[in-house]
């Protein structure tokens, strides 16, 4: 009997290449993802695929395509894609999609992003437990495309140019100062997209001089982890900052869908900080609008948007939840602290490229350094994201329960707990690699480093 459990995670499919999935497999997923959009009426008759640099990506990518055209479905290929651009696809044209990459995991990994029309979330309990129930049916009868014959048609298609002048249309860069901007792309897609919608590839130029770092397309990752979640990551965008004497620097992971932001002393300023400044700015727009983030970023972010008029709600990691949540809130942004960056007018998906427009916008506004911008953003000391192998997270988690019975305790995203100083910590199981991530704030960075290294004795133990 096939098992498809260990790649078909909590919001979306990832595994190693070829020993936990393969192209017969992606064929099956394709034919089965076909076979739930039409048990579940959805409209269309086409689906769009895009794919990312990883040397696997094309042929998943078409082993998918294969299953959905033998299901009846034809496909627009948009190749070489962004996760967002990929969004940007199944919003404009109104269908449903699937993006093909690993986002920051090692060259041996890749993965499979599913979304119904409009960019709408699939995740476990909207459809891909669905979905793996059926491939596996497909894959144990020896058929990943049974039906559909002959098969529908297939087109290809460049949308660079309309998913520039999109977001350009969003956020308008041309009246800022001239800013000088270093971007780390770390061999993924943002080599890709950069050019076109902060260049002149192929729009006009706008008032920002790019240095780029590392924009050739290499999935194997030659210079550095596209990563930047992990500060090893880093450390040649905030050198180059430095050196070149930047406003601020710019760093994309594997599919550009999450964006890292450096100040001009080479100092990172936190996710959290750019959620705050982006909500801020959303709700100058949209006045009393909900904004949405999840349990662990900074206590400062509700507290902003309360003081700017919003409503802040809470909800859990991970892309198909925060989408769902700001669908379901007509939310008008939603931040996390993994530098996911999520927009309403972005049919409610996330795109680390609007992010970064607004923080140039918000930079290039005002006469002040990013660091002094940002410094208005960042009330408290946090740890940053702290990952542990464990082997029995469940155990681990109630363990360090246990050891503070007198903490507020909270729950809907892994363990949350807060102490009456204003100190906190998540600890929470990775959905996809057998880590404990732990992130702590605390009011001052002492009492954040004592609570951070006693929770650490406490894991690692």
């Amino acid at each position: 009997m096939s098992d498809l459990s260990q790649i078909i995670k909590a919001y979306d499919v990832r595994g190693t290449v070829p020993e936990q999935w393969d192209e017969p497999v992606a064929q099956a997923i394709g034919a089965a993802f076909t076979q739930f959009l039409a048990a579940t009426g959805e409209p269309g008759d086409a689906v769009v695929i895009g794919h990312d640099m990883r040397a696997t990506s094309p042929g998943l990518a078409a082993a998918f395509a294969a299953g959905v055209r033998a299901e009846g479905r034809a496909v627009i290929e948009i190749g070489l894609a962004s996760t967002d651009m990929l969004y940007y696809a199944s919003g404009a044209l109104d269908l449903p999609g699937a993006m093909f990459t690993a986002s920051h995991n090692p060259a041996k990994y890749n993965g499979i992003k599913m979304c119904r029309a409009g960019a709408r979330p699939i995740g476990q309990d909207s459809g891909l437990a669905e979905i793996r129930d059926r491939a596996e049916a497909l894959l144990d009868k020896g058929e990943a495309a049974p039906a559909g014959e002959p098969t529908a048609p297939a087109e290809q298609r460049d949308l660079r140019p309309e998913y520039a002048a999109h977001l350009r249309q969003l956020v308008d860069l041309s009246g800022i100062r001239p800013l000088k901007v270093v971007v780390d792309a770390g061999n993924g897609m943002g080599g890709h997209t950069v050019p076109s919608v902060l260049g002149d590839a192929v729009l006009p130029a706008l008032p920002l001089t790019i240095v780029p770092l590392y924009f050739e397309l290499d999935g194997t990752f030659p210079n550095h982890e596209a990563n930047p979640l992990d500060p090893a990551n880093l450390v040649d965008l905030q050198r180059a900052v430095v050196a070149h004497g930047a406003d601020l620097g710019l760093a994309f992971d594997g599919d550009a869908d999450r964006c890292f932001v450096v100040d001009e002393r080479g100092r990172p300023v936190s996710p959290s900080a750019i959620t705050a400044l982006v909500a801020v700015r959303e709700l100058a727009k949209h006045p009393g609008s909900t904004v949405i983030h999840n349990p662990i970023t900074s206590a400062a972010v509700p507290e902003i948007i309360r003081e700017h008029g919003g409503r802040p709600v809470v909800a859990r990691v991970g892309h198909s939840f925060i989408k769902a949540e700001m669908a379901r809130t007509n939310a008008v942004f939603g931040g996390e602290h993994s530098a996911h960056y999520y927009f309403r007018d972005f049919w409610f998906a996330d795109t680390g490229m609007l992010a970064a427009m607004h923080t140039l916008a918000a930079l290039g506004e005002q006469p002040l350094p990013l660091s002094e911008l940002a410094a208005g953003y960042e009330r408290y000391v946090a740890s940053g994201e702290i990952n542990s192998t464990v082997d029995d997270q469940a155990a681990k988690v109630a363990e360090v329960r246990a050891a503070y019975p007198r903490a507020e305790v909270g729950e809907l995203d892994g363990l949350t707990l807060r102490f009456p100083d204003g100190a906190w910590f998540n600890l929470r199981a990775s959905n996809t690699e057998p880590l404990l991530r732990l992130n702590v704030e605390a009011p001052s960075e002492e009492r954040m480093i004592s609570l951070r290294d006693e929770v650490l004795d406490r894991v690692r133990r």
